[in-house]
């Protein structure tokens, strides 16, 4: 491995009859409300979709993310960088 090149995190998520989602290696929720939720993992982002989406837990520390509600998808994507902020995501 280079110098340059960055060790990444390695992440997962496991969900439970489409009403609870627990997340690892999450770096960062950026935004949320009762119908998505936007996540940050090293080089990609995420957004769980649904309805009634609760943020129960979230440690920046452990990484690990724990969302309540109905599940309806989780959706990868290139992550922006911090200064796009959550309105360049909500509407690419």
């Amino acid at each position: 491995m280079q110098k340059n090149e960055q060790q990444k995190t390695k992440h997962g998520f496991s969900v439970e009859d489409r009403k609870i989602l627990k997340a690892s290696g999450v770096l960062d929720v950026e935004g949320f409300d009762e119908t998505k939720i936007y996540a940050m993992l090293d080089a990609t982002a995420f957004t769980i979709g649904g309805k009634n989406l609760k943020v129960i837990n979230f440690s920046s520390e452990t990484g690990e993310l724990r969302v309540e509600g109905e599940i309806d998808s989780v959706t990868y994507s290139p992550a922006l960088s911090r200064k796009a902020g959550i309105l360049a995501r909500i509407f690419r």
